[in-house]
């Protein structure tokens, strides 16, 4: 459900920057108010607190952002209060940057490492995957685990590529799992 709320909304409001020429002011808009969201405990009490009214929590909302954003994106959040998805405001404005870094050819990568690389290393990564995907600049997330043991293991969205020892010494032991050695039998 939260999926299709964030996709549905997430959508609408892309097509209507996309329509309007205005994905960077979106864009702008929704990241900061994200991030106030995200920094604002109290605010996210408030505006999930059942005994406050919908029309109450409408008026608090424009309170706050009305001056800083657009008409449209104050229109998504109180669309949200209405429809009793407020608790979505966030996937729905993760949806929407992804989508606008979709569009605008801006990868997103997690990679995990067994140990920490250096600047040079990290660059080649990201010539690699530049080569061989669509995009034409990446967001780089670097993570270090080492019980991975080597190798990486490399996410962009939901494609993955993983090729850490740990995954490997697990598929080879499922492998010989499956092989059932016959004591006795010196038949040819």
């Amino acid at each position: 459900m939260a999926k299709l709320v964030s996709k549905t909304y997430g959508d609408a409001l892309f097509g209507v920057a996309v329509e309007e020429g205005r994905i960077g002011q979106f864009f702008d808009e929704v990241s900061a108010i994200r991030t106030a969201l995200q920094e604002n405990e109290d605010l996210n009490k408030l505006m999930n607190h059942p005994k406050i009214d919908k029309d109450e929590k409408v008026k608090i909302l424009k309170n706050c952002f009305e001056k800083f954003v657009s008409n449209e994106i104050i229109g998504l959040l109180s669309m949200l209060v209405e429809k009793d998805h407020y608790n979505e405001v966030d996937s729905v404005f993760d949806y929407f940057i992804n989508r606008v870094k979709e569009y605008k050819g801006i990868g997103i990568a997690d990679i995990t490492t067994a140990i920490e690389l250096s600047k040079n290393q990290k660059e080649e990564i990201e010539k690699k995957l530049l080569s061989t995907t669509d995009y034409n600049k990446f967001e780089m997330y670097f993570k270090v685990d080492p019980s991975i043991i080597g190798g990486m293991i490399i996410r962009i969205g939901d494609r993955v590529v993983d090729s850490s020892v740990k995954t490997k010494l697990y598929g080879l032991t499922r492998d010989l799992s499956k092989i059932q050695l016959k004591v006795g039998d010196n038949t040819p």
